[in-house]
């Protein structure tokens, strides 16, 4: 082909063009100095912006940052270490990022002037009174990734990534009313579940139809038809695993601490104690670590057709030292009561119920939700249904990696939004946070999107089910 000098500038300009706005792909392992072990959780993003990731089970991360940004600051920090600093444009891909241990002297929180609280307890109603001043007092948008993966044992059955967008009204407002999501886009979307919970099918029966309640021995599979138990299963998907659940109800700790009923609200003390561990330091500034037990009264969460009561509290809180804003939270719901006990375990083979986390990024000196981690365990199928013999290690495999389903949300928010022209625009359109709902794959938006790093076992099981879902699907 001759090339000419027409066709050779033409060439140039499109290099240009495409180089000049495609992101700049950061990638590498954050590991513990001292013990040489992948560090999980730690934070990676640019300095005075809202562009960042968490690293994976294996230590590892990809982000994607805008060129303008390549002179700016890559910030990589984790609770308890020093910071990693380095100039965007000077990271090197090719080599482990080793971060060493930072702790302060638990001794300073009693040599100082001024009047501190000392207790964990204290502590934490500080930081309490504090919420108004340090969360968000004024609307905003946030843009993340969300992933929705469930699995037994053995496999992955289940597997949803897609782009949301969380409006919320500011810390003030009920979240009832002023906090809502919509899915934009699906990455992916693999459901190789069996459809066979009779459990599914007796909530929704007795939750939407008024007649008598069913008991799951009051009804032959053979009875119900694949279409019901689909309505079925679809209805107990978005009750227990919706956005609605994780951002408006209970388990939105901080942002919902003013609802009546709140976790941490005015009777937080009455279900959890909070001990003082430590002071940590996290990116140069001192940070509580405070340790989270039981209380006197039993947790609750309110879920409407679902007994979710009877647990008590574990966990730990990260409270900043200088202006006791909450960085992170580690929260976990156990078995407690008799019945939740007894419930949990024949249910879903574990005690623990709900296990969450919650960190946040600080941003026009507001702390905003920046990654947050839900796991709950879930039944599938409420017995063992087979024709023919089958021996006592198949009925033992099956109740164990094929009854019991887990579920995992994990969210990470890469955008923050405070323009009010962009803000009402937003507005005028349908929002819609059914995760659920297929959407058609776009190419083009997800290019240039911040997504979750899988972990290697995560990344071998989801290739698994991609291939086994394309098969399914031919």
């Amino acid at each position: 082909m001759k090339v000419t000098p027409k066709s050779l500038l033409t060439l140039i300009f499109i290099n240009v063009f495409y180089f000049g706005f495609s992101q700049v792909e950061l990638k590498g392992k954050i590991v513990d100095f001292t013990q040489l072990l992948p560090l999980e959780n730690a934070s990676i993003y640019v300095k005075n912006t809202t562009i960042g990731t968490v690293s994976n089970s294996d230590g590892k991360f990809v982000l994607l940052v805008p060129p303008e940004f390549a002179k700016d600051t890559l910030v990589i920090s984790s609770i308890g270490f020093k910071s990693y600093k380095v100039p965007v444009e000077e990271f090197d891909n090719s080599m482990d990022v080793f971060l060493e241990e930072d702790i302060a002297s638990l001794d300073e929180i009693v040599v100082v002037a001024e009047t501190r609280p000392k207790t964990g307890n204290d502590i934490v109603l500080r930081a309490l009174e504090r919420l108004p001043k340090n969360l968000p007092d004024s609307a905003y948008i946030q843009k993340g990734f969300l992933r929705h993966k469930e699995r037994n044992t053995r496999e992955f059955k289940w597997l949803i990534e897609s782009a949301i967008t969380v409006y919320d009204s500011g810390f003030a407002s009920n979240s009832d009313e002023y906090l809502k999501v919509n899915v934009d886009e699906v990455r992916k979307s693999y459901d190789l579940r069996d459809v066979d919970s009779i459990f599914s099918y007796v909530a929704y029966s007795n939750r939407n139809f008024n007649r008598a309640r069913l008991k799951p021995t009051d009804v032959n599979r053979n009875d119900v038809s694949t279409e019901q138990l689909v309505r079925a299963i679809k209805w107990n998907d978005t009750r227990v695993n919706g956005l609605q659940n994780l951002f408006q109800g209970k388990l939105n700790l901080l942002r919902n601490s003013t609802d009546p009923k709140a976790l941490f609200g005015e009777n937080i003390l009455d279900k959890h104690q909070f001990q003082l561990d430590t002071i940590l330091v996290n990116n140069d500034r001192k940070i509580y670590k405070i340790k989270i037990s039981k209380g006197f009264d039993f947790v609750g969460l309110d879920t409407k057709g679902i007994y979710n009561e009877g647990f008590e509290a574990k966990g730990w809180l990260y409270i900043y030292y200088d202006n006791y804003a909450i960085k992170k939270i580690e929260y976990e719901l156990v078995a407690a009561s008799k019945n939740q006990k007894i419930r949990s375990k024949r249910l879903f083979g574990t005690q623990t119920n709900h296990k969450l986390v919650i960190n946040y990024i600080e941003y026009n000196d507001k702390m905003y939700p920046n990654y947050i981690y839900y796991e709950t365990p879930k039944l599938v199928n409420v017995g063992l249904k087979v024709q023919g013999k089958i021996s006592e290690e198949e009925i033992d495999r099956y109740n164990k990696e094929e009854r019991y389903y887990n579920t995992i949300q994990e969210i990470l928010f890469s955008e923050i939004i405070l323009n009010k022209e962009e803000i009402d625009a937003s507005l005028n359109k349908e929002w819609d946070m059914d995760i659920f709902s297929p959407k058609p794959y776009n190419r083009t938006f997800w290019r240039n999107y911040n997504v979750l790093l899988e972990s290697e076992e995560d990344e071998k099981l989801i290739q698994d089910l991609s291939k086994r879902a394309s098969l399914f699907k031919d």
